[in-house]
């Protein structure tokens, strides 16, 4: 064992685990609109899926929705058949999908549009073809958020490393180590489902409530002091 080993094991040590969190309401949806065209022919299939996504992000664009906030996340193409007793398989058509996923950052109860009207205009612009894969709600700028709960988790450590000390008899001397371990709570909000059910495009589609809740980014440490 090294001296400095040596004089720090006389001196004594102290570790604790610290804990912290803070809590926001979200500022970002992030929000999968997908496209299903489905036609007798592959270029068929993949045309109309090509002018029912151009016609969702025109929705988009409209309600102010930027085009660095859209992103094709998906693209594919696919044979449908059925089963015919003594004939095998047989192809029956072809079906497009396209996913978008579409960032909504003015999401405040103030919005306007909010993100609801945006998604039931995307909705509607698409048709009886659009689907809702779900929505995540999170922060735009996480590392602020996360900056508290990093102090929250000092708090917590320093105050329990105090504690031990003064039962012992002793002070915290200068912080020999510390170790961040961080994670992000998974925050409860709203899934929309996937939805395939005809719309009456005479009355389009109604605006879903989104509710934005809290969500929680927490951060964990582990420290050591030296005993004076």
């Amino acid at each position: 064992m090294s001296k400095k080993k040596s004089d720090e094991a006389a001196a004594g040590t102290v570790t604790t685990i610290g804990s912290g969190s803070a809590r926001a309401t979200p500022d970002l949806m992030r929000v999968t609109i997908s496209i299903e065209t489905r036609a007798s022919k592959v270029a068929l299939a993949y045309g109309q899926a090509g002018e029912q996504v151009a016609a969702v992000t025109d929705a988009l664009r409209s309600d102010g929705v930027s085009g660095v906030d859209i992103a094709t996340s998906g693209l594919s193409v696919r044979t449908e058949t059925v089963w015919i007793e003594g004939g095998g398989s047989k192809i029956t058509g072809y079906l497009a999908t396209t996913d978008l996923t579409v960032a909504l950052r003015d999401i405040g109860e103030n919005a306007v549009p909010g993100p609801a009207t945006i998604i039931a205009n995307a909705v509607d612009a698409g048709g009886d073809d659009v689907r809702l894969g779900g929505l995540t709600l999170t922060f735009a700028d996480q590392e602020s958020l996360l900056t508290q709960a990093r102090d929250a988790a000092w708090d917590n450590a320093l105050a329990k490393a105090e504690q031990y000390a003064a039962r012992a008899g002793r002070t915290l001397g200068p912080v020999l180590e510390i170790t961040e371990n961080t994670t992000s709570a998974p925050p409860a909000y709203p899934r929309l489902q996937a939805m395939s059910a005809p719309m009456d495009a005479a009355y389009g589609a109604a605006p879903v409530p989104v509710e934005l809740g809290e969500s929680e980014i927490s951060a964990a440490i582990r420290a050591t002091w030296q005993l004076d």
